[in-house]
């Protein structure tokens, strides 16, 4: 049957069997909001990968290639740069303190650092989760309703709402087990998807002897590593690229996947598979946006004109997807780019249900149920997480990279200092966290507001130095308890 929807279909059928088999393996919060600590390093590797590179990078960073061109390249840099950094710098210790702690969420591990201001700091990192994570999980299912609308046909009003259906209902089944385990199928999809599309993108162009110097050449600043601009405005362009990498340390999907791993040994295993991974999925999506922008100037991918295709670039790689492949090989393709969202959008799921579970309600009410009420309410609060980000989802009509930007820097600038200068400088205490916290949400949410400030700087530069300048000054105003 030469149609894309067999590669869909097969995807979810093994998505639904992984949410079959995790079932019954949640008997306690800790096994559904931490898999009880007992997964593997390259289960974690892959499921921190692929909760980190979702629809932003498998259609939003080869859409801004596309758009833009090499100027995104130091978007790449810094990213990698970012994920190897925290794989060395934070994998490790948080894995560690955080056992020694008790903690199962970031909450509870600031909460327990920070001695007599946790509670303000509980508060305060949950409201940040709570309200950035909206925007998140929204950014995942208006990229599945568009790549299920380019590639299957399928109305954004069914897709959007059939993605949200399918991600809600297997990380309400199995919890943090089910997501990472599918995260793991999800992980190889995206990789095929981002090796195997370049490479055949390339030798298409090679043997209709097109050429992507003239073409990048022919296309607006797209061939130029500074956006044809120049001085402080070429700089910073440059921050702005590079710093995608700060935000790596403060996201609470991703830097709670190191508390699970099995064991600190096997955090050496895991950077080593996540970093490979990294190199091959970002060299995939920067080569699909050139790609992309080569076909279209020789008007080899029809229907795509680059005056329809401005107006939403993220719409390249489905377009590439069915130029290039049989259709029923495109649909497996374009599986990975919904592979890419409900990685992503899964874990987001969890964390913030995690965050009113555990630290709001059991925590910071004092509730008590028993082990198996707990998984029932977490359950229940998912499907609760899901229809907000979706009722948000609806009402959005911004392009994916631009929710993305605010919820990273968001998150990244809220908890990143605090947890880097947390994790490794004596000097850092409870005051510090908070006001590291408060700063690195305020500052985001005035620099995004405010349009000359975006544009002479970065907000994911701008927020970030903030929050750990606050946070050094915080801390050094009180003694640690």
């Amino acid at each position: 049957m030469n149609t894309p929807i067999v590669g869909l279909i097969a995807y979810l059928v093994l998505i639904a069997g992984v949410a079959v088999w995790t079932w019954g393996k949640n008997r306690t919060k800790e096994d559904f909001i931490l898999g009880g600590r007992r997964l593997g390093a390259w289960v974690i590797a892959f499921s921190e990968r692929t909760a980190a590179e979702s629809s932003w990078l498998i259609l939003g960073l080869s859409g801004a290639l596309f758009s833009l061109g090499l100027l995104e390249i130091w978007t790449v840099i810094g990213c990698v740069g970012g994920i190897v950094f925290y794989w060395l710098v934070i994998a490790r210790k948080l894995r560690e303190l955080s056992e020694t702690y008790g903690a199962i969420t970031l909450p509870e591990y600031f909460f327990k650092f920070c001695g007599s201001v946790g509670p303000a700091v509980r508060v305060v990192s949950m409201l940040i989760i709570v309200f950035f994570f909206s925007f998140y999980v929204s950014a995942q299912f208006l990229g599945a309703g568009k790549v299920l609308a380019v590639t299957f046909g399928l109305d954004a009003a069914w897709g959007m709402p059939l993605a949200a259906l399918i991600v809600v209902l297997y990380t309400m089944m199995g919890g943090f087990i089910a997501v990472c385990y599918t995260d793991v199928v999800q992980a190889i999809l995206m990789i095929f998807t981002l090796v195997v599309m370049p490479i055949v993108g390339l030798v298409f162009i090679a043997s209709h002897d097109l050429h992507i110097g003239a073409a990048m050449a022919a296309t607006g600043n797209t061939a130029s590593l500074l956006g044809g601009k120049a001085g402080w405005a070429g700089a910073a362009a440059v921050i702005g690229g590079l710093s995608w990498g700060l935000g790596y340390m403060g996201q609470p999907h991703l830097v709670t996947k190191f508390m699970a791993i099995r064991t600190t040994a096997a955090i050496g295993t895991g950077r080593r598979v996540a970093i490979v991974w990294t190199l091959f999925a970002y060299a995939g999506a920067a080569v699909i946006g050139i790609v992309g922008i080569t076909l279209v100037h020789y008007a080899q991918l029809p229907g795509s004109s680059l005056g329809g295709l401005s107006e939403d670039p993220e719409r390249i790689l489905p377009l590439l997807a069915g130029f290039l492949f049989p259709t029923w090989l495109a649909g497996i393709l374009i599986t990975g780019a919904v592979a890419a969202m409900m990685s992503t959008a899964d874990s987001q799921l969890l964390i913030a249900t995690s965050t009113i579970v555990e630290d709001f309600y059991t925590k910071a009410l004092g509730r008590k149920l028993s082990p198996g009420a707990m998984v029932r309410l977490s359950r229940l609060i998912t499907v609760a997480v899901g229809l907000a980000a979706f009722a948000l989802a609806k009402s959005s009509d911004k392009l994916i990279y631009d929710i993305v930007s605010l919820a990273w820097a968001g998150l990244g600038s809220s908890f990143g200092p605090a947890l880097l200068l947390s994790l490794h400088w004596k000097r850092m205490n409870g005051r510090g966290v908070l006001a590291g916290m408060v700063t690195g949400a305020l500052s985001t949410a005035v620099w995004m507001g405010v349009e000359e400030l975006n544009q002479a700087i970065s907000v994911r530069f701008a927020s970030f130095a903030l929050a750990t300048l606050a946070a050094v000054i915080g801390s050094l105003t009180q003694k640690k308890d």
